[in-house]
C-alpha cells in the first residue's frame, strides 16, 4: 500500500509519494531549499545560492559524461578559471557522479548557510544524509585523479572561491556598498506618511518589531533596501550588449533589460503620466477591497475560465494598462480554455468566492511564511512537475527520455541560471529606479488629499484620484469623522481593514470595509507589510515568467502534465494573515504561464505591486527564461561552440531586414536552423559556405528576436548566434 505524507511547503500543500525514487540531485536539491527556509529570505542571494549549487550537481555529472561540457570545471566563467587536468575514468559512473555530487552540495551549503539563523536541523540532516549514503565527511581532499569524493570538493572549493568574486559581496554578509535611501523611514505602525521627501522613490519601513518573509526576527527594525547594487552580480547568460550602465552619486549601476522609467507623480500638475501613477495604486486600494470572504462574487477559478494569455495581448505603453486590468471587478482579460487539449475534455468549473481567491493568491505566491523564496518555489513547481506520472522526460519533448539523473541536473541547471540571471536584472532595475511601493504612495497621496475635483475639499494635484464607492472623502457624520470631526475632508477608503482588526490569525478576520486611507495595509502581517526593496519591478512577475518559459521548453510542451497543474488549499487552515479560505479551493493552472500571469496579479491582491511593476517583469522575464535556456542547453554537448564564446564568427548586418552575411571558419554545405525568441522554429535550411561566407535570407520572417544555430554533419551544434530581424 502507498503510504501518502502531506507536508506543507512554503504556502503549497504537497501529497508526496513517500514510496517515490529519486535522483540524488532531486534528494540534494530537497535539502538545499530546506535551508533556504531556515534562513533569512533574501531572494537575490538564494537565487545565487539555486544556481551555483545547481551548477555545481550539474559539473558533478558532466565531468563522468562523454557527450556533456561542463560549466565551471576547466573553464575560465566571469573571469575566474577552476583547471581540470586529465583523470582515470571510474568504473562505475553513476556511482561516481552521486559521489561527487554528494560532496559538492554538501561543502557549498556548509559554507552558503553557516550564518543562517534555524540552520542546525537542516545541517544534522544532511550529515546524516551524508553517512546513510555511506561518505566520510571528513573526506576534504581534493586530489580529483583518486576519488569523486575529491572531484565533489573541488567543485565546491572553485564555486565557493568564485563566489568571492563575481561582485555580490559575500564576505560581508552581501550588505550594500553604496546605496542610500533618499527618503526616511514610514513609521507602519502610525496612520499616514509625515516623513516622505520623494514619493517617486523607495521608502524604507520601520516597525516595533521586524519578522522576514521567512519568519524571521532579523533584528533590524528598519531594514535596508535588499541588493540595490546586485546589477553589478556576474550573470549566467546576460550579454554585456543587454546592458546599460547607470551612475548615481558617482557610484554605478547596472541595468540588464532596462525597461525605461515608471509613471511618476507630479504633485504640481495633474495629466501627463502621472495620472497613471495615481490610478495604478488605486486600483491596488480598489483591489483590496476583494479581501473577504463575505464578497458575494463568485468566481470560476478553473482553467476553463482564467488562463490562456498571449503575451502579444499584453499592454505595450503605460496607459494601455487601464484596458489589461479590471480596475473594479478586479482579474485580466484572460478567457480560459474550451478543452484539455491532453484529455480532449473540458475543464470542469470550480466556482469559489472571489475573496477566499484573492487571499488564497496574495499568500500562495507570497511564499511565507516560510518561504524558499519566489526563485525557490518555481523550483518546488519543477519537483512537483518532475513527479507527475505524466511527465515524460524527454528534452524539448523531443528524442529518447532521459534517465531522472540526467534529466534533473539539467533542469535544476537551467533553471537555476535563469533564477540567477532574473534576479540579476530585476535587482539592477530596482536599485536604479529605486521606485515606491504602494504601502508608501498611497499613504502619501492621502497626505496630500484627493486629485479628481478642485470644488471639493482637501484637493491637491499629487492626491488620491475619487472612486465613487471605492475612494470617497469624510464627511460630517461619518463614523470615521473623527472625535471631534478632525478627520472630516480627509480621503477614505474601502479596503481590507488590516491586521490591527485580528489578534487571532486562526480565528479572525479583518473583513473589508471604509478605513481612512491614512491607515491603508497591504494584505501582509504586521510585522512585514511590504519587502525590503523598491517596487520597480516585480521580481514576482519576472522570476516567474522566465520560469514559466524554461518549464515550456525543457518539457516541449507549454501545458502541466496532463493538462493541469494544481494545489490543494484546505478550509480554515490554508491562509496564515488570517483565518480562512472558508472552503475548500483548489488552485489549478493549465500552463506554466498560466501560473506565473496568477502570480503576477497576486501581487497586486496583495498590496505590493501596481500595474506599472508587473508588465515590463513579464516580458523582461520571458527574455531571460528563453536567452538562458539556449545559453544552457549549448554545455550540454561537448562539441558545441558555446554562443558568444568564438572570436571566428560574424553575421552582419545585425539588426538586419533581409539577407544575412555568416563568416565563419568552415566549408562547405551545413545546416542552418533559425529559433525565434519564444523558442519555436522558424526556418531549417542548408546553406553552403564558399572561402569563410555563407548567406542566409531573413526577409520573410516577421520583425523580432531570433537565434541561429549552425550544425555539423552529425547535428552537433557548432555555432549560435543572436539576430533582430526588422
Amino acid at each position: 500500500m502507498i503510504k501518502k505524507v502531506t507536508i506543507i511547503l512554503c504556502s503549497m500543500l504537497f501529497f508526496y509519494n513517500m514510496n517515490a525514487q529519486h535522483s540524488i540531485a532531486r534528494e540534494w536539491n530537497e535539502k538545499v531549499l530546506d535551508a533556504i527556509r531556515s534562513d533569512f529570505a533574501r531572494p537575490t542571494v538564494h537565487a545565487r545560492n539555486l544556481f551555483h549549487i545547481s551548477a555545481a550537481m550539474y559539473d558533478a555529472w558532466a565531468v563522468y559524461e562523454n557527450n556533456a561540457d561542463t560549466y565551471f570545471l576547466g573553464k575560465t566563467v566571469q573571469g575566474y578559471n577552476t583547471p581540470l587536468q586529465p583523470f582515470p575514468t571510474p568504473n562505475d559512473i553513476e556511482a561516481a557522479q552521486k559521489e561527487a555530487i554528494s560532496f559538492a552540495v554538501y561543502r557549498i551549503m556548509q559554507h552558503r548557510f553557516a550564518n543562517a539563523p534555524r540552520i542546525l536541523p537542516v545541517f544534522e540532516d544532511i550529515d546524516a544524509f551524508m553517512f546513510e549514503l555511506g561518505y566520510n565527511i571528513n573526506n576534504e581532499g581534493l586530489d580529483y585523479a583518486c576519488s569523486p569524493a575529491a572531484m565533489g570538493n573541488y567543485i565546491a572549493k572553485n564555486i565557493i572561491e568564485y563566489g568571492a568574486t563575481d561582485g555580490a559581496n559575500e564576505e560581508e554578509d552581501y550588505a550594500n556598498l553604496y546605496y542610500e535611501s533618499v527618503n526616511p523611514p514610514l513609521l507602519v505602525d502610525f496612520p499616514g506618511n509625515l516623513n516622505f521627501l520623494d514619493l517617486n522613490r523607495w521608502q524604507p519601513l520601520e516597525f516595533g518589531t521586524f519578522i522576514d518573509q521567512s519568519g524571521t526576527n532579523t533584528g533590524d527594525n528598519s531594514p535596508d533596501f535588499l541588493s540595490p547594487e546586485w546589477g553589478n552580480v556576474s550573470p549566467f547568460s546576460l550579454q554585456e550588449e543587454d546592458a546599460t550602465n547607470f551612475s548615481r552619486n558617482r557610484f554605478g549601476y547596472k541595468v540588464y533589460h532596462n525597461p525605461g522609467a515608471p509613471p511618476y507623480l507630479d504633485t504640481n500638475t495633474v495629466g501627463g503620466l502621472s495620472e497613471e501613477y495615481k490610478w495604478g495604486n488605486a486600483l491596488v486600494a480598489v483591489w483590496s477591497s476583494h479581501l473577504d470572504p463575505a464578497d458575494t462574487t463568485m468566481w470560476d477559478i478553473s482553467p476553463a475560465a482564467l488562463g490562456n494569455m498571449d503575451i502579444n495581448s499584453f499592454p505595450t505603453d503605460i496607459p494601455s494598462y487601464r484596458n489589461f486590468y479590471n480596475l473594479i471587478d478586479g482579474g485580466d482579460l484572460s478567457v480560459g480554455y474550451q478543452i484539455n487539449p491532453i484529455t480532449a475534455q473540458p475543464y470542469e468549473s470550480q466556482i469559489v468566492p472571489r475573496g477566499d481567491y484573492a487571499r488564497i493568491l496574495a499568500e500562495f505566491w507570497a511564499d511565507g511564511p516560510d518561504s524558499e523564496t519566489p526563485p525557490g518555489h518555481w523550483f518546488t513547481i519543477l519537483n512537483y512537475v518532475n513527479d507527475r506520472p505524466e511527465l515524460e522526460r524527454k528534452f524539448r519533448g523531443e528524442g529518447e527520455e532521459l534517465n531522472d539523473l540526467e534529466w534533473d541536473v539539467k533542469a535544476y541547471f537551467i533553471l537555476g541560471g535563469t533564477m540567477h540571471d532574473v534576479a540579476i536584472s530585476a535587482w539592477g532595475i530596482k536599485g536604479w529606479y529605486d521606485y515606491v511601493r504602494p504601502v508608501s504612495a498611497i499613504r502619501g497621496m492621502a497626505e496630500f488629499g484627493q486629485s479628481s475635483d478642485e470644488t471639493l475639499p482637501s484637493y491637491h494635484a499629487g492626491g488620491l484620484p475619487l472612486i465613487p464607492d471605492y475612494i470617497e472623502l469624510i464627511e460630517a457624520g461619518d463614523e470615521l469623522d473623527g472625535s471631534s470631526g478632525q478627520f472630516i475632508g480627509d480621503v477614505k477608503i474601502k479596503a481590507w481593514k488590516g491586521p490591527r482588526y485580528i489578534t487571532n490569525p486562526r480565528t479572525d478576520i479583518a473583513e473589508v470595509g471604509w478605513i481612512r486611507a491614512a491607515q491603508w495595509y497591504p494584505y501582509q502581517r504586521p510585522s512585514f507589510v511590504t519587502p525590503p526593496f523598491a517596487g520597480y519591478i516585480s521580481g514576482h512577475s519576472t522570476y516567474s515568467r522566465a520560469a514559466a518559459e524554461v518549464l515550456t521548453l525543457l518539457t516541449g510542451d507549454e501545458f502541466f502534465p496532463g493538462g493541469m497543474g494544481e494545489f490543494f488549499c484546505k478550509k480554515d487552515q490554508f491562509l496564515v494573515f488570517e483565518n480562512g479560505p472558508s472552503m475548500d479551493i483548489t488552485l489549478q493552472w493549465a500552463t506554466y504561464r498560466d501560473a506565473a500571469d496568477q502570480c503576477s496579479l497576486s501581487r497586486i491582491w496583495g498590496g505590493i505591486h501596481p500595474p506599472a511593476d508587473d508588465i515590463p517583469g513579464r516580458f523582461i522575464g520571458e527574455r531571460i527564461g528563453i536567452d538562458a535556456f539556449n545559453y544552457a542547453e549549448a554545455y550540454f554537448e561537448k562539441e558545441q561552440t558555446l554562443p558568444n564564446a568564438g572570436n571566428n564568427l560574424k553575421i552582419y548586418p545585425n539588426p538586419v531586414s533581409c539577407l544575412a552575411v555568416i563568416e565563419y571558419d568552415i566549408e562547405g554545405m551545413i545546416p542552418i536552423q533559425v529559433f525565434h525568441s519564444n523558442g519555436q522554429l522558424a526556418k531549417n535550411i542548408d546553406i553552403n559556405f564558399e572561402n569563410k561566407q555563407a548567406f542566409l535570407n531573413l526577409e520573410e520572417l516577421p520583425s523580432g528576436n531570433y537565434i541561429i544555430i549552425g550544425l555539423n554533419d552529425s547535428g552537433k551544434r557548432i555555432f549560435t548566434e543572436k539576430v533582430v530581424v526588422f
